[in-house]
């Protein structure tokens, strides 16, 4: 199964956010990297798990661990002329944004970027390189279960 690093500015959809929506899913919306999206539409898979990741933040970090619920599709956000994703030139025959819906599986206590670069198992994680500001990164399986056992501690 593969796994990713979604990226989320918590005052803008926290893990909290996501524990409260229905069904505990949100529509993964806001994504206006090319490559990000290209995750998404390529290579993302219903049941693909997920390090659910405050960024831009006083404490950036793994906040939970959650899946791929499927809903590739439109990012309906790019339509809006009141979103700040909105996207003038996009239409809706042809979308440029896509978006995916991400599914909780439990909210984990914040493993905090600093503890995270610590790390051995984590040094080539792509969220800990230089210069990495992509909002979705895929995640290596060594890694995933290397987040795990820090988050069990």
């Amino acid at each position: 199964m593969p796994y990713w690093l979604m990226k989320s500015e918590p005052d803008e959809a926290s893990i909290d956010d996501l524990a409260a929506a229905p069904s505990q899913t949100l529509p993964w919306t806001g994504v206006r990297n090319y490559q990000a999206r290209n995750f998404m539409r390529d290579a993302m898979q219903r049941g693909d798990g997920v390090l659910f990741y405050h960024s831009s933040c006083a404490e950036p970090g793994i906040a939970g661990l959650a899946h791929v619920a499927g809903g590739l599709g439109p990012d309906e956000t790019q339509f809006d002329p009141a979103s700040p994703y909105f996207d003038a030139k996009s239409t809706r025959e042809a979308p440029r944004w896509l978006k995916v819906d991400v599914r909780l599986d439990r909210k984990t206590r914040l493993l905090p970027l600093h503890e995270m670069r610590q790390a051995p198992a984590l040094a080539t994680m792509r969220v800990l390189q230089r210069g990495n500001r992509l909002s979705i990164t895929p995640v290596e399986a060594a890694e995933w279960h290397a987040v795990l056992r820090l988050l069990e501690g």
